[in-house]
């Protein structure tokens, strides 16, 4: 059992102010942060706009030693890693890509007994390797391992969509060291996977459990029925954007945003595409249209990804809109996002929530469309069948059967999401996480706002139904992925 310290005087709004640059906590941070400086297990569950990091970010600033940090993405622990090095914060990363050189200046300040960096970010891979596993004793036993944070920890189980086996091997973390105190944080967990999390990574029974509402009032929800077979997607996004702009340069708004040095074109927003192709085909185009568009995926040289993101969060002319695939936007702290389109159904319910929530996250009015086309979704539901019978055939881990058939359940809850007529978006999330709060919409859904044109819009998408060309479509696109499906361990091939 751990002794659970009292709270140290720290003037943590100082730190937040001076370190982290903000004003202010947001809801909630104050009581996280408190609770983690009290040396308490933290399970922390929020949506993507609440600012999760800095409630592992800021104790470990403030904290004695070092705080380990395990993230599943590279590209989400750099965006964070980059933004406290602008704050001067000595953090640190060993990963795949560090050089030997690197790695062993890494390891000897570490284990020298009064180390200069206060956070190291890790891949939960390299947390089950031997010379690893010592040098966390080494900095125990020196008495400066501070806390173990899990970011994205809905990772953990298997029932959660992005399951990673190497997660499992976290719980090693408790077994170990029983009085460093630990924090998980997710953004996306069903009360399933809660109770897998706490369970697996064997968090005390009187941690301290925070868990924020799903509902996001500012944000609009709307679901687009639209096909690839005419082009309507793209024909009606760029009628949707330029709608935007012209009601921009109306004369009441052209002289609000001439007062404040915004441009016309300046509403910035990310579109997700399920391909690195499709990224680079939709940013051309809407780059010919006038429309200023980057793509930002991961074979994307360092160089354009630097440039790109760049670009795009100080608002310069051109970088309006990112098109990415679904890593994009993973620890960026961009407030002022307008809109997130996702050109395809996503592959999850919880990856559709966790992307569409990067809208907003300033509380100013947003909305996030789903394109919704029966291709898609019969393209996908092939693809899970392909998946589930190459486990079979394979004679797959339990784990991972069982995170095959989540993903399959999740994935129907989307659909069921798209094609509800008779419900509010927001409700239907809260419904999903099975959170008890009632959601607040005040007319920020496609439902609310107008159920008969919902309805109607959905009447004549299924009177469409599946043309011998969309077939065709879907036909080829299975067999361009059947052999990398064959020479990969089952992981949904969105790639990236």
């Amino acid at each position: 059992m751990r002794n659970v310290k009292s709270v140290p005087i720290y003037d943590i709004d100082f730190t937040l102010r001076r370190t982290f640059r903000k004003k202010n906590f947001r809801t909630l941070q104050r009581e996280v942060i408190l609770a983690a400086l009290s040396g308490e297990d933290v399970y922390l569950q929020a949506a993507t706009s609440f600012g999760k990091s800095i409630c592992f970010q800021l104790p470990a600033v403030v904290n004695l030693g070092v705080t380990i940090v395990v993230s599943p993405l590279l590209s989400l622990m750099m965006n964070q890693i980059n933004a406290l090095r602008e704050n001067n914060v000595p953090v640190e990363t060993i990963n795949g890509t560090t050089q030997y050189h690197e790695r062993k200046r890494i390891i000897d300040d570490a284990q020298c007994g009064h180390p200069r960096v206060k956070m190291l970010y890790v891949t939960p891979e390299l947390c089950s390797r031997d010379w690893f596993r010592d040098l966390l004793r080494s900095i125990h036993a020196h008495g400066q391992l501070a806390r173990f944070v899990v970011d994205e920890a809905h990772c953990v189980s298997q029932w959660g969509h992005d399951f990673r086996k190497d997660f499992l091997e976290l719980s090693f973390f408790r077994r170990e060291f029983p009085d460093i105190p630990i924090m998980c944080a997710t953004a996306t967990a069903t009360a399933v996977v809660r109770k897998d999390i706490i369970n697996i990574m064997g968090l005390d029974e009187k941690l301290k459990f925070f868990a924020m509402p799903t509902s996001r009032p500012n944000l609009h929800y709307e679901v687009r029925f639209k096909s690839d077979e005419f082009d309507e997607r793209y024909t009606d996004f760029l009628q949707w954007i330029r709608q935007i702009y012209a009601r921009r340069q109306g004369t009441a708004r052209l002289e609000e945003l001439q007062k404040t040095k915004e441009r016309v074109e300046g509403v910035s927003g990310i579109i997700y595409v399920i391909s690195r192709e499709g990224c680079e085909n939709l940013a051309e185009r809407l780059c010919n249209d006038g429309i200023g568009a980057k793509v930002y995926h991961a074979k994307l040289s360092n160089d354009a990804k630097k440039d790109h993101l760049a670009g795009w969060i100080s608002n310069r002319p051109g970088y309006d809109i990112i098109v990415a695939t679904t890593a994009f936007g993973m620890g960026i702290d961009k407030e002022d996002v307008r809109f997130v389109v996702h050109w395809q159904l996503p592959k999850s319910f919880e990856g559709f929530y966790q992307e569409a929530g990067r809208a907003g996250r300033d509380g100013k009015a947003s909305i996030c469309i789903l394109y919704y086309a029966l291709e898609d979704r019969i393209w996908l539901e092939r693809m899970i069948e392909m998946q589930a019978a190459q486990n079979q055939k394979k004679k797959s881990s339990t784990a991972r059967t069982e995170n095959i058939e989540g993903r399959r359940k999740s994935f129907n809850q989307l659909v069921k999401y798209c094609e509800k007529t008779t419900k509010c978006r927001h409700q239907i999330i809260a419904d999903y996480f099975e959170d008890k709060q009632k959601p607040v919409c005040d007319w920020a859904c496609d439902w609310h706002k107008d159920p008969s044109k919902l309805q109607k819009a959905k009447k004549r998408f299924d009177a469409t139904g599946l043309t011998p060309s969309m077939s065709q479509a879907i036909d080829n696109h299975l067999m361009d992925h059947r052999q990398t499906m064959a020479n990969t361990d089952l992981e949904w091939v969105a790639q990236d």
